[in-house]
């Protein structure tokens, strides 16, 4: 150990080595300066270390001292440093002997003032303004009537009871508290925690999740309701999915968490107010609308009544929508009979008009053209027959020459080829055979069509057939006229006549005979064509 001071130097001080010194000097400070309150404005605030510890200064308009906060004291404070807060500071002065200086350990900490609160209350309010958390846009509706109400608050206090009885009288709904301390160190954290607990439940899990929640305090000093300004409860109150109603202090009273809530209430009262409707005040309106509505109903079915009358007074009765369906009927009717002797004398107009075409000789030239040309099918059937079996037996005889030279294995075969083809000749004959016994029996048939549809079939039941001078059909009495010559033909030869006074023609414009109800008898030895 060195000395300052010559060993000869006449003096009586005595000596000390730095250590020593530092250490009496940190004794006597923290001897003196064992408990002090110092006040003053926070300076190069950066947050907590990452050790827990805090370090900054506190200063005023001429002196600044270093200050610490140690982790666990910083865990107990119930205001939190900020850059530029004026504080009070409770703790010790103490010194650091490895660079000579001192410092205070800060163990309280508290504003300077009710002017000091306000001044953080106001920046805590700009800043969280400027970070949307008092957003309107953000703000959620209160259901009509919640089913479950969850209440943050204290389970011990006037408030948790006023809100309960309030509940009861309005509608009685289920409740569910979560108890926190709503003064005091901690309790903004725990207010924080519950807001967040209740957002965190499941629905339809095992505790019933709140349809609102309601955030309760009694009235108190700034200092009392310090809890919910508090950063924490503000943003939980921000973040809360579930509406919340904010019910901190009397009327008067302003903190944060009322600008982050959904709904701001004046009292606890208040709350429980707005969280439900009044049970009997809503049985009355529904009543009043119940009778409204039947009043409504009884009217309109009224009205539908009466409308429905008018319109039955308008229709038309049976017998009027009857009438024009009921007098087409009867016309149509009465000119159904009419109409059916009309369509058979034009059915036998045409039928007469087609067997005039009819004639013998064209019947008889086509069924001679139809047997010639059978004929001449046949004929030439047979004459390409006899060329195939010519031309075959030419084959074979060639192919029985070839033969004839190949063992007799060949033989065999030669002889069944030669039986196949004299089958075969036998069926080409048997098969010509029978399509002209097949064409001949057509032939018969149409010559049978042919006499049942000539005319003189029906001259031998006792009609006759009439022609002009020019040998043309006569089919109605005005074709003729007075002393014209006719030829008559009957079934065994033709008669030469002259019309005479009998031969008038009936006017065009008279009317025919009405038609007797009997059928009229055809004369004796004469037949009808219907």
């Amino acid at each position: 150990m060195s000395n300052f001071f010559d060993s000869d130097s006449p003096t009586n001080l005595t000596e000390f080595s730095v250590s020593e010194l530092s250490g009496s000097i940190k004794r006597t400070i923290e001897t003196a300066f064992d408990h002090v309150r110092v006040r003053g404005e926070i300076s190069g605030f950066r947050g907590p270390h990452s050790s827990g510890h805090a370090y900054f200064s506190l200063k005023d308009d001429k002196a600044r001292i270093d200050a610490v906060i140690w982790k666990g004291a910083f865990s107990k404070l119930k205001h939190r440093p900020e850059e530029g807060m004026e504080v009070i500071a409770t703790g010790k002065i103490t010194t650091f002997p490895g660079s000579s200086k001192y410092q205070i350990v800060i163990e309280q900490l508290e504003p300077a003032g009710a002017g000091a609160l306000m001044a953080l209350l106001e920046e805590r309010k700009r800043r969280f303004t400027a970070e949307g958390l008092f957003d309107p846009a953000h703000k959620q509706l209160l259901p009509f009537m919640p089913k479950v109400i969850g209440v943050v608050t204290s389970p011990t206090g006037a408030v948790i009871r006023d809100i309960l009885h309030r509940i009861t009288d309005r509608f009685p709904v289920h409740v569910v508290v979560w108890p926190v301390k709503v003064q005091g160190e901690g309790s903004g954290d725990e207010v924080a925690s519950a807001i967040r607990g209740f957002n965190a439940l499941e629905p339809g899990g095992q505790m019933a999740r709140p349809d609102v929640l309601i955030v309760a305090r009694g009235g108190g000093s700034l200092e009392d309701l310090w809890s919910f300004n508090d950063e924490a409860v503000v943003r939980a109150a921000a973040e809360s999915d579930i509406p919340l109603i904010s019910a901190v202090g009397h009327e008067t009273d302003w903190t944060l968490i009322d600008y982050a809530a959904d709904v701001r209430a004046p009292t606890p009262t208040g709350a429980a107010e707005m969280a439900v409707p009044v049970k009997a005040d809503l049985e009355a309106q529904i009543a009043s609308l119940a009778a409204r509505l039947s009043g409504a109903m009884n009217r309109q079915m009224d009205f539908r009544r009466q409308n429905l009358r008018a319109l039955a007074r308008a229709l038309p009765s049976l017998d009027q929508l009857l009438a024009l369906p009921r007098r087409r009927f009867d016309e149509a009717a009465a000119g159904l009979g009419r109409s059916l002797e009309l369509n058979t004398m034009n059915k036998r107009r045409s039928f007469e008009q087609v067997a005039a075409r009819l004639s013998t000789d064209m019947l008889a030239r086509r069924l001679m053209e139809r047997q010639q040309r059978l004929t001449d099918q046949a004929g030439r059937a047979e004459r390409i027959i006899e060329r195939l079996i010519a031309r075959n037996r030419t084959t074979l005889g060639g192919f029985d020459a070839a033969l004839r030279a190949v063992p007799g294995r060949l033989g065999a075969m030669t002889a069944r080829s030669k039986d196949r083809l004299e089958g075969l000749g036998r069926r080409a004959g048997s098969a010509v055979s029978h399509d002209l016994r097949r064409a001949r029996q057509a032939l018969v048939a149409q010559d049978r069509v042919l006499q049942s549809l000539s005319y003189t079939n029906v001259l031998s039941r006792g009609y006759a057939v009439i022609r002009d001078g020019d040998n043309r059909p006569v089919t109605r009495a005005e074709m003729l006229s007075k002393g014209q010559g006719i030829d008559i033909q009957f079934a065994d030869g033709r008669v030469a006549a002259v019309t005479g006074e009998g031969a008038e023609p009936a006017p065009s414009s008279a009317k025919p005979p009405p038609r007797s109800s009997k059928k009229s008898e055809p004369p004796a030895g004469q037949g009808s064509l219907f």
